[in-house]
This record gives C-alpha cells, structure tokens and sequence, in this order.
C-alpha cells in the first residue's frame, strides 16, 4: 500500500464508519489500514489505551524471572558524539532548531516479544508479526467528540536524581526544547482544526521500567473539527506527519538532517500506529522500540538536540530510555 492508497483508504472508511487498525512508518514508505474485522491476533497484537484484540494472563513468575540488558558498547559514546556533532553543526548553522536523534542498543532478554507484549504496561502497545513490539506512553493524536488533541511528550530525567521534578521543569534548554515542540504541534493542528489552545504546559507524568521510575514532561495542544471529519480521516492523519516531537523542527529540513546523522531508515520506529471505532480515533507514537535483526534485538531510543544541549546528557537520556515497563 502507498501513502495515497493508504490515505483514500482511511477516507473510505471513515465516510462508512469502518473501524479500522493502521501503522505507519517514520518515512511513510510502508504504511498499512486494516479493517478491524480483518486484524488477526497470529500476526499483530494491539493495546491502545485499553481497547485491544489481545486477552491473556499475566504469570506472576514471568514477570520476577524476567532478565533485560543492554549493551552500551553497540552504541559507544564515541559513536552517539559523531552523530551528535552532526545534527549540532546544522543547529548552528540554523538549518533546524531543534532535532530529535536516535540510536540503537543491542539488547538481551530471556523472555520473547510477543511475552514482553502481554507482560510490559504501556497505554499503547503493538507487536507486530514478531518483527518489532512497542510500548509507547505518548499518544499522538486522539479525535472524540469533534476535538482534535495533540499530547507531545518532550524532556525525560531519572526520578530518583536529587530534585528531579524541579530540575527539569526549571532546566532552560529543556524548556526551550518543549516550547518549540508545543509550537510545531500548534501549526500543526491549525492545518486541520480551528480555535487551536494549549489546554495544559508541561505537565509531568511517572513512567515505571524494570529497574527505575522516570518523569516525562508533556502538554495538550486542542483544536476544533468539523463535524464531518470522519469523511477526511486519512487527509487528516496524513497531513500531520511525521510527529513532530520525534522529528523536530522545521520539519523537512530536520528530518534530511537526522536521515544524514542516524544512516539508515527508522521503518517503522517512530512512526504512529493506531484505530477508528466509527467515531473516535485514538493514536500513539512507536517510541520505546525493540526490532528483531538477524544480528539479535536492537533497542531504539533518542532524544530531541538544541543548539545548547550537552553531548553527554543527551546520551544519558537515550540509555535511560532503554526499558521495559515491566513491574
């Protein structure tokens, strides 16, 4: 299916109010819309914010046996400092204002995907095919009752650091780095909606792992539509990508930027995934990424980069974000 297939799809479906399941790749080369009724649990398993075709029991001992590590050497801080000149260079030279890096951990566990899927605890999950699970905590986009609500998560620390709560709230290249987030998504929004507000700034949410408890830093962006969007779902959802707090901004410029600094295609990680129930559609971001390659399972992680960032914290909160929200 191509980006315009997969557009006049959701459109289709929306005028005849057909529930539907879609992914969507970072680079919107590969993107998939299934009806519902057609979604097999064999091939893909999905958790959206509650509603999910996924019912299984949740062993007690899968859960305490469970062993997950990373390898920091597949991604060594010399490495990260190559790639992150890269993207600094362009900040500088005011190609971008804010761009989101990512690199992948070699990762080891004794338990499979599809187990990871059933034991991790995450508002939006998916395992697809045993080729990559997600356990994402950020939502993309929600539609309910004509409103359009963008939630973008931007800034993340270790809870149990000394003052954490203030040290990010009150830290300015993190505020900074949100506040061109929340105005990217602001624009973004006004393509499709109208009376677009921040209904909250900078909020913070705990997010629990298998070995420490984070805080990410998020807002709510809202605009009205019309009450006949379902007919133009799939322009909609289209026009929004990719996310912007997992690109940057401006858009374009910074994704030919990280597309140069990352060296390869993310597919899908980073891309969004999610439904339609014949009136509301619920949306989240593939961040929290494990892949499975023929040379093991990769983790990928990242973080947005500001003209004032510093190399080794940033490379910190990459590490931090490899995890499994099993607990």
């Amino acid at each position: 299916m191509n980006l315009d297939d997969f557009r006049l799809a959701l459109n289709y479906w929306g005028i005849h109010r057909v529930p539907f399941l879609f992914i969507i790749d970072f680079e919107m080369q590969r993107p998939l819309a299934l009806p519902l009724s057609e979604v097999r649990n064999g091939d893909i398993l999905f958790s959206i914010n509650g509603f999910t075709n996924a019912q299984s029991p949740r062993p007690y001992s899968m859960v305490t046996g469970l062993h997950f590590s990373s390898d920091r050497s597949s991604m060594s801080i010399k490495e990260y400092q190559s790639k992150f000149n890269h993207v600094v260079h362009h900040l500088k030279h005011g190609d971008s204002y804010l761009a989101n890096l990512t690199v992948k951990t070699r990762v080891e566990t004794n338990r499979s995907l599809k187990q990871l899927f059933f034991l991790s605890r995450a508002r939006f999950k998916l395992w697809f095919k045993n080729e990559f699970l997600v356990f994402s905590p950020e939502r993309f986009i929600q539609i309910k009752d004509c409103k359009i609500v963008s939630f973008p998560m931007k800034g993340t620390i270790d809870a149990s650091l000394p003052n954490a709560h203030k040290s990010i709230l009150t830290n300015p290249k993190e505020l900074a780095e949100h506040v061109t987030i929340v105005d990217l998504i602001r624009n973004d929004l006004s393509l499709v909606s109208s009376s677009v507000s921040v209904k909250r700034f900078r909020y913070l949410e705990e997010v629990k792992t298998h070995n420490k408890t984070l805080l990410q830093v998020s807002s709510e962006i809202q605009g009205n539509l019309p009450p006949d969007y379902h007919t133009k779902i799939g322009d909609i959802l289209v026009s929004l990508l990719p996310a912007g707090s997992v690109s940057g901004a401006p858009k374009g410029k910074t994704v030919q930027i990280l597309r140069n600094a990352e060296g390869e295609n993310r597919d899908y990680f980073t891309g969004v995934f999610g439904y339609f129930d014949g009136d509301n559609l619920d949306t989240g971001v593939m961040i929290r990424y494990i892949e499975k390659t023929n040379a093991g399972l990769f983790f990928r992680s990242g973080g947005g980069i500001t003209a004032q960032s510093i190399m080794e914290s940033e490379y910190q909160e990459a590490m931090d974000k490899v995890y499994v929200p099993v607990y």
